[in-house]
C-alpha cells in the first residue's frame, strides 16, 4: 500500500509539473526579460493617456485672464457635476423629527431623522451652543469613511469644539455607515460586505450603469442637511461653513462647488490632484469619481475654482496617503486664480506633519479660519473638550439601523426605480426590412457609449516561435493593438494546406486556459479550424492585480483602478477590449492560412462581453458562442450584490442598450448562449435566460432566423456539448 501511495503521489506531482510547464510554454511573454513589467502595461497606458488630458487642461487654466474665465468655469463645473450624478432629485418635505437629546454643560446634541428623499431616511446629530446669543454661525459637517459614522470620536471632538466655540454644527450618517447600512445582513446584524467603501462601490457600479453616480445620493443628503440647518432659528444663514475629512473632504468639495449658501469651505485630507492620485492610490470608491471628470477637462482644483472667491482653506497632511505633492500643486493653481480675482487673502493651505485624519492641528487651524471670516478675530484658543458619547447614545433609531427600525428606500431600490424609468428609444423591429436600421442604431450606440474605436490600420506583429503538436502547431506572437498595448496571442493551425475557417477565442482567464492536450481549443483545431486565442488587455499575461482599496475590493470589482480610470477619461475598458478583438480580426485577415470570410468567435466568462461588442460592430464575425457570460446589465441593477462585472461597465449604458440588444443586432448571424450567469457569476435557470432574451428571440424570428439564436445549459458531466459545439461551428463555417 505504501508503494502504491508513493506511486500515486509521484504521478500527481508529475502531472502538476507537466501542466505548469505547458502553461509557461503558452504564457510565453512573462518569461522574457523585456516584458518583466507586462502586468503593468494596462495601468501605465491609462495613466499616460489620462496625464496627457490633464496636461492639456493645465495649459487652458494657465491662460485664464480674470473673473469672466472663472465665472465660466464655475458654470461648467456645476453642469458637469450635475450631469455626472444624473441631476439632483426633487426637493420634497424633509419630515424632520427630533427623537432625542443629550444635554451637556454648555451645549446640547439633538438626535434627528429626516428624509432626503421620500422614505429615504437620514440619521443626524445637531450640536448647538447653550451660551451666548444666537443666531449662531453654523457648520455643515459631512463625514468620512471612518468607523462609527457620526459617533466616531474624532468627529465628536471637532463637533464639540465647534459647539463650545459658539457654532451650530450638523452632521449625519453617510450611506453605508453608522445607522445607514444599505446592504444589511439582519442575521449577522452588520453589512454584508467588509467596508463602507466596498458597499458604496457595489451600489456605485449599479448607478453607473443607469447613468448616475452614488454621489447623487450622498450629495443630495448633504444639500437636504443644509436645508434643515438653515431652517433652524438658532442658525445665522449668512454665516455657513462646510468642512469634513477624507470622504467628508470630498463632499465638502462637492457641496461647496454646488452651493452658494455655503460661505466658507475647509476640506481636510482630500484635495490632491488627479495626476498624483493616479500615480499613487488610484481612483477611490465610487462616489469619489465623477464621470467623466478627466475626459471633461477637470481636476481637483476645479472644485475650488467653482467656489472662488469665497474663503477656502485646504487642510492637508504631509504624510497622508493622498499625495501632498498633488495638494500643493492644486493649491498653487487655485492661489493663482484667487490672485487674478484680487482675493489672494481668501485662500490658504495648512499642512500638518501627520497622517490621514482630522487631527488636532488641522482642527485648530479650522477654528482659526472660521473665526477670521465669521467673527473678524483670530482664534488661537485651545480646543474645548467634552465627553465622547457612545454609538448608542447618539443613535437616532431604535435598533441603531434604519434598515431594521424604519425600513424605507435604499440606494439600491432608488436606483432600480431610476433604471426602470429609462427609455432606450430603440428603433422598431417589426419586419425584416427594419434589420439594417436597427443594426446601425445599435452599432452607433455601442461605439458612442462604450467608446469603441474602429481600427484604421493593421497592427504590427512580433513572432516568438511555435510549438509542434500532434496534428497541428501553435504559433506564439504578439500584436500591438495600439501604441503601448500588446496582445499576447496563440494561433492554433491544423495540419494541411489551404485556407481554413477561423475562430477568435477570448477567455477571461487567458488564452492558455483551455489550450492543453485534449481540451476544447485542441478539439476545434483538429476539426479543421484555425483558432486565435488572445489575452485581451488586462487578461492572461497582462492581468494586473491592482491596489485593493479595501480588503474585499478585488473579489467584487477586479481591476478597479484601470476600469475606473478609463471611465474617468470618458471611455471604457470593455470598449478598449472590443478594439483589441477588432485588431485581432485584422491580424487574421493578413494570414494566408485563414479564410477571413469564415470567421466565428467564442467568448467565455469575462472575455464574452467585449467579444459581443466586437461582433456587433464587425460583420466579419459570422457566428458567436458565449459561455458563462453575464446575462445582462439590467441584472446587475436588479440584484443586490454583484462581483466581477465592473470591467464590463459603460457609463449610462442602460439609457441606450443592454447586452440582449447587442445580440439582437447580430441577426441573422448564428448566436449560441450557454450557461449565462447572474451578476455573482452563478448559472441561472434556462427559463430565466429565455425571458431576458425574449425580445432578441422575437427579433430573430422576425428576421426569419429563429433557429440561429440558441440558448442552452451545458451538462458538465457530459462531453457531448463539446461535440455539439464542433458541429455548430462546422455549420457556421460552411454558411460563411
Amino acid at each position: 500500500m505504501k508503494l502504491r501511495s508513493a506511486v500515486l503521489v509521484f504521478l500527481a506531482v508529475t502531472l502538476v509539473f507537466s501542466r505548469a510547464s505547458a502553461q509557461q510554454e503558452l504564457d510565453f511573454l512573462a518569461g522574457l526579460t523585456e516584458f518583466h513589467d507586462l502586468h503593468q502595461m494596462l495601468p501605465k497606458y491609462l495613466k499616460a493617456r489620462a496625464n496627457r488630458m490633464l496636461a492639456e487642461r493645465r495649459e487652458k487654466v494657465a491662460s485664464w485672464s480674470g473673473a469672466d474665465d472663472v465665472a465660466r468655469r464655475k458654470t461648467y463645473v456645476r453642469k458637469t457635476i450635475l450631469e455626472a450624478i444624473g441631476a439632483l432629485p426633487e426637493r420634497t418635505p424633509l419630515n424632520a423629527k427630533l427623537v432625542g437629546l443629550l444635554d451637556r454643560e454648555d451645549y446640547k446634541i439633538e438626535k434627528l431623522i429626516f428624509e432626503s428623499q421620500p422614505n429615504f431616511f437620514v440619521t443626524a446629530n445637531l450640536y448647538l451652543p447653550k451660551k451666548g446669543t444666537g443666531p449662531y454661525p453654523a457648520v455643515l459637517y459631512p463625514l468620512g469613511h471612518e468607523r462609527g459614522g457620526k459617533s466616531n470620536p474624532t468627529w465628536q471632538r471637532n463637533l464639540i469644539g465647534f459647539a463650545r466655540k459658539g457654532y451650530a454644527a450638523l452632521t449625519w450618517d453617510p450611506i453605508g455607515q453608522g445607522e445607514r447600512y444599505q446592504i444589511y445582513d439582519e442575521d449577522f446584524e452588520r453589512r454584508k460586505v467588509i467596508r463602507s467603501t466596498t458597499e458604496h462601490s457595489i451600489l456605485g457600479v449599479q448607478c453607473i450603469l443607469a447613468g448616475d453616480n452614488a454621489a447623487r445620493y450622498t450629495i443630495w443628503d448633504g444639500i437636504r442637511a443644509l436645508d434643515y440647518l438653515l431652517s433652524r432659528p438658532e442658525v445665522d444663514t449668512t454665516r455657513i461653513a462646510c468642512t469634513g475629512n477624507s470622504g467628508g473632504g470630498t463632499h465638502t468639495a462637492y457641496l461647496s462647488a454646488l452651493e452658494d449658501r455655503i460661505h466658507v469651505a475647509m476640506p481636510s485630507c482630500y484635495l490632491t490632484s488627479w495626476s498624483q492620485l493616479l500615480d499613487t492610490l488610484g481612483p477611490q470608491d465610487a462616489e469619489q469619481n465623477l464621470l467623466p471628470w478627466i475626459g471633461a477637462g477637470l481636476d481637483h482644483a476645479d472644485f475650488i475654482h467653482a467656489f472662488a472667491p469665497r474663503p477656502y482653506l485646504m487642510l492637508s497632511a504631509i504624510r497622508d496617503f493622498f499625495s501632498i505633492s498633488g495638494s500643493r500643486s492644486t493649491y498653487g493653481e487655485a492661489q493663482n486664480v484667487y490672485r487674478k480675482l484680487d482675493a489672494g487673502e481668501k485662500i490658504q493651505m495648512f499642512e500638518a506633519d501627520d497622517r490621514h485624519g482630522y487631527s488636532k492641528p488641522r482642527r485648530l487651524a479650522g477654528y482659526d479660519w472660521l473665526s477670521r471670516w465669521f467673527k473678524g478675530v483670530e482664534d488661537r484658543q485651545p480646543e474645548p473638550e467634552g465627553p465622547i458619547a457612545s454609538f448608542e447614545e447618539l443613535q437616532a433609531t431604535e435598533t441603531g439601523q434604519v434598515a431594521t427600525s424604519l425600513g424605507g428606500e435604499t440606494v439600491f431600490t432608488l436606483n432600480q426605480k431610476r433604471a426602470r424609468q429609462l427609455d432606450k428609444g430603440l428603433p422598431p423591429f417589426t419586419n425584416g426590412s427594419d434589420a439594417e436600421t436597427f443594426r446601425a442604431s445599435i452599432r452607433e450606440r455601442a461605439r458612442t457609449v462604450a467608446s469603441v474605436r474602429i481600427p484604421t490600420a493593421e497592427p504590427a506583429v512580433r513572432r516568438y516561435g511555435k510549438i509542434e503538436r500532434d496534428g497541428y502547431h501553435i504559433r506564439k506572437f504578439i500584436y500591438e493593438s495600439e501604441p503601448g498595448i500588446l496582445i499576447p496571442s496563440l494561433l492554433f493551425v491544423p495540419e494541411g494546406s489551404g485556407r481554413r475557417p477561423a475562430i477568435v477565442y477570448a477567455h477571461g482567464r487567458g488564452k492558455a486556459f483551455e489550450a492543453g492536450a485534449g481540451q476544447e481549443i485542441e478539439k476545434l483545431t483538429k476539426a479543421g479550424h484555425a483558432v486565435l486565442a488572445v489575452d485581451l488587455r488586462g487578461m492572461g499575461e497582462t492581468y494586473s492585480l491592482q491596489d485593493d482599496n479595501g480588503s474585499d475590493f478585488p473579489r467584487y470589482f477586479g481591476q478597479w483602478d484601470s476600469t475606473m480610470t478609463a471611465l474617468l477619461m470618458g471611455e471604457s475598458l470593455v470598449g478598449m477590449r472590443a478594439y483589441d478583438i477588432l485588431q485581432g480580426l485584422n491580424v487574421l485577415a493578413a494570414m494566408p492560412e485563414v479564410d477571413i470570410e469564415r470567421v466565428s468567435a467564442i467568448g467565455k466568462e469575462a472575455g464574452g462581453v467585449p467579444l459581443l461588442y466586437a461582433a456587433a460592430l464587425d460583420d466579419r464575425i459570422g457566428g458567436l458562442l458565449l459561455e458563462n457570460v453575464l446575462v445582462s446589465y439590467a441584472a446587475v441593477v436588479n440584484q443586490r450584490l454583484h462581483q466581477g462585472v465592473f470591467e464590463h461597465a459603460a457609463w449610462g449604458v442602460l439609457k441606450s442598450f443592454d447586452l440582449p440588444d447587442l445580440v439582437a443586432a447580430l441577426t441573422p448571424r448564428p448566436v449560441w448562449i450557454t450557461d449565462a450567469v447572474n451578476p455573482l457569476g452563478n448559472k441561472i435557470p434556462l427559463e430565466d435566460v429565455n425571458h431576458v432574451y425574449s425580445e432578441a428571440g422575437r427579433v430573430y424570428r422576425t428576421s426569419g432566423a429563429a433557429d440561429s439564436l440558441r440558448i442552452t445549459r451545458r451538462n458538465e458531466n457530459d462531453d457531448s456539448t463539446t461535440g455539439a459545439y464542433l458541429e455548430w461551428f462546422q455549420r457556421v463555417a460552411g454558411s460563411g
